[in-house]
């Protein structure tokens, strides 16, 4: 007893019990946000079926519409049939996923942008008896099923925007991104229906097309800064398909057309089922990157209960190790030396901030890989410590970099909105400017974008 009391305490015995409860709670609220990421996952997974079927149900509508009701009203009523299907899937997963359970941990907007959506969709049968009643042009009809999915797709875009985990982020902004312009490619095909259907093409309809065929390009450059390889190469084999070479040539046709030369109304059938093929293909494309979110959903969740089962077995050593210390009276030393240059307590760690006039931060830092790797329980506890926080701040770094597209996005936002409340232009034209300034001042729309927010925010 008189030799154990000439020599300082453990390390292990410095840290007190709600210390370690403390570490395990952090491991264990990390879990929660995971598993709320995990169910949100499943979300943008309905809500990505959704959008598709409601995709095919607009073209589909725009040809009856036009033709007065002589085209497409079996494939409508089948298209109709399966979003409803794909609707109340969404809405049984929404109602056992979020109503069932406590609103405490849930995200106002991701809610709030949920709320909408479904706003929208309980309108539907309203849009639907309008178009069986040819009550409304194909035109009014195409701007209502856009709203919609672009209600819809705004709850991807919040779901990306509040994720908490890089690797689901970067999932979560390359879907985003590529349904974004899958979208835009599903209005190039609702809009040149129309064109085609109504016989004639002119100049303001012509330059629509284009720029929903620039928009696309520009979502799918995002998509490839995000995706991994086997999503990049099932773009590139898209873009080189027999399908996109089709819809290229009837791009080409239609620009030869904006003249507003006559053109047989047959030909809407052969541009929609080709535009259909190009979009299909992507939905395949859609396809591999919700396998890949819930892969990597479940994946992370899983990590983390483990690391969790980790922490917890390597405390219930430091408290053995240091009970048989006590017991025998030879423990102390070994303690001191569990890991060459460890530092004993945060107190004593050059590497750790501290007063400006202080040591300088000598000491490299350890990757969180090396860490754990090496991590055993003849580590100090403060090592443990130390690993945990460096793997959130690992964390928040790499989500802050997967996180830049979706804030780029939001500025584009609201430049557009900006110029549409000055000059009372549509988004299709506030878009259009943007991508014009950007072109003569030779940098991004991103970099526009920042200007016009930041003019209109000085000038309130």
């Amino acid at each position: 007893m008189i030799t154990m009391l000439k020599h300082s305490p453990s390390q292990s015995a410095l840290c007190s019990d709600a210390t370690k409860r403390f570490l395990l709670a952090a491991k264990h609220a990390e879990i929660n946000v995971l598993e709320q990421l995990s169910s949100n996952c499943r979300i943008v997974i309905a809500v990505h079926e959704l959008i598709h079927e409601i995709q095919k149900e607009r073209g589909a509508s725009n040809i009856y519409l036009a033709s007065s009701g002589q085209r497409y009203a079996k494939e409508r009523s089948q298209y109709v049939t399966n979003s409803e299907q794909a609707e109340s899937t969404l809405k049984s997963q929404l109602k056992s996923l979020y109503l069932n359970n406590a609103f405490s941990s849930l995200n106002p907007r991701l809610l709030s942008s949920i709320t909408l959506a479904l706003q929208a969709t309980d309108h539907l049968p309203h849009l639907r008896e309008h178009v069986v009643e040819q009550a409304i042009s194909p035109l009014e009809s195409t701007r209502a099923y856009s709203r919609l999915v672009a209600s819809l797709l705004t709850v991807i875009f919040e779901a990306a925007a509040i994720a908490s985990d890089p690797t689901i982020t970067r999932v979560l902004v390359a879907l985003f991104n590529f349904m974004q312009a899958k979208e835009y490619a599903g209005q190039e095909r609702a809009w040149g229906a129309i064109g085609f259907v109504e016989t004639h093409f002119d100049v303001r309809l012509c330059t629509k097309l284009q720029a929903l065929q620039q928009a696309q390009e520009h979502h799918f450059d995002i998509f490839n800064e995000f995706a991994d390889k086997t999503q990049k190469a099932a773009l590139v084999t898209l873009q080189q398909s027999k399908a996109a070479s089709d819809v290229l040539q009837l791009r080409n046709m239609i620009a030869q057309l904006s003249d507003g030369s006559p053109i047989a109304s047959e030909i809407s059938e052969v541009w929609f089922d080709v535009a259909t093929r190009r979009i299909d293909a992507m939905q395949s494309i859609e396809t591999l990157l919700t396998e890949a979110l819930s892969s990597q959903a479940n994946q992370q969740v899983q990590n983390a209960k483990r690391e969790l089962a980790n922490h917890q077995q390597l405390i219930e050593n430091f408290n053995d190790e240091h009970s048989n210390n006590n017991y025998s009276g030879e423990g102390i030393a070994a303690n001191e030396e569990t890991s060459e240059g460890s530092p004993l307590t945060l107190l004593f760690d050059p590497t750790m901030p501290g007063l400006v006039e202080g040591e300088p931060n000598s000491a490299p830092k350890k990757s969180i890989t090396s860490q754990r790797s090496t991590l055993s329980a003849h580590r100090s506890f403060y090592d443990l410590l130390r690993s945990q926080a460096q793997h959130i701040e690992d964390m928040e770094r790499e989500l802050d970099e997967a996180k830049r597209a979706i804030v780029e996005q939001k500025t584009v936002s609201r430049a557009k909105l900006v110029i549409m409340e000055k000059f009372n232009v549509s988004e299709n034209d506030a878009y259009r400017r943007l991508q014009k300034q950007a072109m003569s001042e030779n940098t991004t729309i991103v970099n526009i974008a920042s200007k016009v927010v930041e003019i209109a925010s000085a000038a309130r």
